[in-house]
């Protein structure tokens, strides 16, 4: 029997981390699934850790391979081409999915058929341990809650596959750098589809608690460019363009204040 889900995962230099990333989806509950791994470039040893997975088990593990380092946007439309299933799912390569993640998203999807995404708060953590958890603070995020920032967390995320062939999958810009989730929760949203956030953590993402301030002044342009794109396509009142100063605030504003800013506007 084919499986329900498709794994999307882009994969870059992650060989230290691979393995346990991989041993967190052999580890669900619902063992529906089957996972597209693309490498995009690596340098290190990332393709021989996959390889190993795909030789082990064939008929779950699928490894591509794109031809240079394209980007995040192309490798996972790479992988899109793989993905025939009902559903499509996100994991990152130096992450961990808990054990009910898709367990928890497959019923979810099941009894609500007018949503196509959902998604849940993270658990980050480092070499140190666990250092945050993601909070909710509603579950259906609204055309308004865009300009806040990005909806749903892209990396535990499950959609309905049609969701992603109406929008064309992610879009392959420059100017959607870090942000390719974001676009494509807008592009979902103005094609008519919603999505839902679980209460409680289902992931398990690997962070380092300074990431924030190493965001690049490019990314942070992009960011600005996609939520001015939410104000102008959903019509939003002019007071939203307020929101275009954060991303500047947290790029320029000190370390310690860009992380009380991004922990007070975290969506999860």
């Amino acid at each position: 029997m084919a499986p329900r889900i498709s794994v999307i995962m882009g994969i870059y230099n992650c060989a230290p981390t691979l393995g346990e990333a991989l041993d967190s989806l052999l580890a669900q509950t619902c063992q529906d699934f089957k996972v597209i791994m693309c490498d995009d470039g690596s340098t290190d040893n990332t393709v021989e850790v996959a390889e190993k997975y795909a030789s082990r088990y064939p008929e779950q593990f699928i490894l591509i391979r794109n031809p240079r380092n394209m980007g995040l946007n192309y490798t996972l439309n790479h992988c899109l081409e793989y993905a025939d299933t009902e559903f499509v799912a996100r994991m990152d390569g130096d992450d961990i999915s808990l054990p009910e993640r898709f367990e928890l998203e497959v019923n979810f999807l099941d009894s609500h058929a007018d949503y196509a995404i959902v998604s849940g708060p993270m658990i980050y953590f480092d070499e140190k341990g666990d250092f945050r958890t993601g909070r909710i603070r509603s579950p259906e995020p609204t055309e308004a809650d865009f300009v806040k920032g990005t909806p749903f967390c892209h990396a535990p995320c499950m959609v309905r596959r049609e969701a992603y062939e109406a929008v064309g999958g992610y879009s392959v810009d420059n100017k959607l750098l870090r942000v390719e989730d974001y676009h494509l929760w807008l592009k979902m949203y103005l094609a008519g589809y919603r999505g839902y956030r679980l209460s409680n953590p289902i992931y398990k993402m690997r962070d380092n608690r300074e990431a924030m301030v190493r965001r690049t002044f490019r990314n942070r342009i992009n960011e600005m460019y996609v939520k001015h794109l939410c104000i102008k396509k959903f019509k939003l009142s002019k007071l939203q363009y307020m929101h275009l100063l954060v991303p500047m605030l947290k790029a320029c504003c000190p370390n310690r204040l860009a992380m009380l800013l991004r922990k007070l506007m975290s969506v999860s």
